[in-house]
């Protein structure tokens, strides 16, 4: 009787670990971005590699924190996960109070890309050279103006980063998103911006309206091979870039956190899903669920002394 016993216990169990056949992605950001038709391609592989069906949710807001308070407070069967930028985990919880606990609500499962940040000059200043910039930056305290997607937003970290290890004045110039940031940026109302990768931007790059200066990423990009990253430059604390990926309720089952991302590696390897994230400027990353947790661990507590030392944290 025992082992039968043992045998009809184990189902259950072997049942709560199996991959739901309906899953739920909640995307941290609104629908139409580049991030959010990341997010989609990668649904639709891994609903035709599980055999489930993966039904996208858009939880934008918060800069990312709406939606992955949403998966910290799933049920952790499996049944949610949520694709967003690891910045709601290692960069917001220091400056604004989170409503979930970033390294211990939510497991890490498999980084999916890196979206670099570009450093852009625009009409409105001559140069084609970071150097050169920050000469003039030198020469003129704060009349080199520098625009981000917004405070203590990552372009805004590497401006403190490049600010505190040159030692100039630059003005910073916050914005509320992108798409205005932009508009402001081929008006030459400032001389630089940060800003991430989108395929609106390779037109304006190519036509001369903005000039690539420099790139946060872990190497030179293939679709900019001429552009140093910030380390070759000689500022590796400012050498940053948004990393996205996928993540789970903690306590979600070790076994269904592997064939997760077991599952997404494999999508990464695919040449069209590859392709779309490429064309929006995006590098394909993948790897380990256990080098992924230990990533954000390592930048969670790096961007607590960045906050602090630039006064970023709000009251």
């Amino acid at each position: 009787m025992l082992p039968a016993l043992a045998c009809c216990m184990a189902l259950p169990l072997a049942h709560a670990q199996s991959v739901p056949k309906s899953i739920r992605m909640v995307v941290a950001y609104p629908t139409g971005g580049v991030s959010d038709l990341v997010a989609r391609a990668l649904a639709e592989k891994l609903a035709a590699q599980l055999g489930s069906t993966v039904v996208v949710e858009n939880k934008g807001g918060a800069s990312g924190t709406i939606g992955m308070d949403a998966v910290a407070k799933a049920a952790p069967d499996g049944a949610t996960i949520g694709f967003s930028a690891i910045s709601p985990l290692v960069l917001n919880p220091h400056i604004t109070k989170s409503p979930f606990d970033p390294l211990k609500d939510i497991a890490p499962v498999a980084s999916v890309m890196y979206s670099p940040v570009l450093l852009l000059a625009t009409e409105a200043t001559g140069t084609r050279d970071f150097r050169t910039l920050l000469d003039d930056a030198h020469a003129r305290p704060g009349a080199v103006r520098w625009a981000t997607s917004g405070r203590a937003s990552l372009g805004h970290v590497v401006l403190e980063e490049v600010r505190a290890a040159a030692n100039v004045d630059i003005t910073h110039v916050p914005y509320k998103g992108g798409a205005q940031q932009l508009n402001d940026a081929l008006g030459a109302q400032f001389e630089i911006l940060s800003i991430n990768p989108a395929p609106a931007l390779a037109q304006h790059i190519r036509s001369g309206k903005l000039r690539p200066l420099a790139v946060g990423a872990p190497a030179r990009l293939a679709s900019l091979p001429n552009v140093p990253t910030l380390a070759e430059l000689g500022y590796p604390a400012a050498n940053l870039s948004s990393v996205f990926g996928i993540f789970a309720p903690a306590n979600t089952p070790p076994i269904l956190i592997t064939k997760y991302n077991v599952e997404i590696n494999k999508a990464l390897e695919s040449p069209d899903l590859r392709a779309k994230l490429e064309a929006a400027g995006n590098v394909p990353t993948g790897g380990s669920a256990a080098a992924f947790a230990d990533q954000i661990a390592t930048e969670f507590e790096s961007n607590e002394r960045i906050v602090k030392g630039a006064g970023l944290k709000n009251d």
